[in-house]
């Protein structure tokens, strides 16, 4: 039997309804977080809550439960589930009323989802690298905000999966932002470099680790924007995410990243990371 927690209750998924008036559906009116589960534990789960909230305060919700509240409440259902290796996904939406574009009365409750997911690690794209496309960045000006809005994100990924790779790479104005699901970041003689954190790319949870390893491992590192010239000429190529970890680039366009497999620095913070998911979780299966 699968759980899922509706509105705090955890229920049969079979029992679990949504009103087809609910604003999630018709608006994508709403927002949402992806957490990582190893080892039947929620890997940096409250970064993602405290993100979340975030989110929602940006978009005038105000979420009915504290942080700790949703951590129990998550850390129950993947108990349920008997969960070792997977995500959860949780979202809330402005709740069910007649279809309108302004904001429903206060008083109407939000509507609260979760479930879990049995994900494997992708071990063998990260041992050899993925290859990706360009595309231009056509999103909404808020990317910021982790909200139900994702249309432009799934039109990216569609196009890299037409052309048989793995990650569609934006950029506006010939400024690299992030992938269709993912962080970019490059790095050159020895030095990672990042899109600064602001409302052109969502502020990934595996990114922050990442550049916090960084700094804790001497690995030099600037929070800077770059092109997509600086892209081709770059001596290695990653991207960051919740469900892909720190997963090397090893084509872009067709062309070679570097000598066109994982780079010394990439690796380096595969292993960083890695370690710090046993850390924090005490095994990574």
């Amino acid at each position: 039997m699968e759980y899922v927690i509706l509105d705090g209750e955890i229920l049969n998924r079979k029992e679990a309804k949504i009103d087809i008036e609910d604003r999630g559906y018709q608006f994508g009116d709403g927002v949402y977080e992806v957490i990582r589960v190893y080892n039947g534990t929620m890997f940096t789960r409250n970064e993602h809550l405290h993100r979340l909230i975030e989110s929602a305060e940006k978009i005038g919700m105000k979420l009915p439960y504290t942080l700790e509240e949703m951590g129990q409440q998550l850390e129950e259902l993947v108990e349920q589930n008997k969960l070792r290796l997977g995500t959860v996904y949780l979202q809330f939406t402005r709740g069910v009323s007649p279809r309108g574009h302004a904001f429903p009365s206060s008083n109407v409750p939000l509507t609260y989802v979760a479930y879990t997911r049995t994900v494997p690690r992708p071990a063998s794209d990260m041992e050899t690298g993925v290859k990706t496309i360009t595309n231009e960045d056509i999103r909404w000006l808020r990317c910021d905000i982790k909200s139900l809005n994702l249309l432009g994100n799934l039109l990216a990924k569609q196009k890299a999966k037409e052309a048989g790779c793995f990650e569609a790479i934006g950029y506006r104005d010939d400024i690299v932002t992030e992938g269709s699901l993912s962080n970019i970041s490059i790095v050159k003689n020895g030095k990672v470099i990042t899109h600064p954190a602001n409302h052109f790319i969502l502020n990934g949870i595996t990114r922050q680790q990442v550049l916090q390893l960084c700094h804790n491992n001497g690995i030099p590192f600037e929070e800077k924007t770059f092109t997509l010239h600086d892209l081709f000429q770059a001596d290695e190529i990653f991207l960051t995410g919740t469900t892909v970890e720190v997963m090397p680039i090893v084509e872009v366009d067709g062309k070679a990243v570097g000598a066109g497999k994982p780079g010394s620095t990439t690796k380096r913070l595969q292993q960083l990371f890695k370690q710090e998911i046993i850390n924090q979780c005490g095994g990574l299966e």
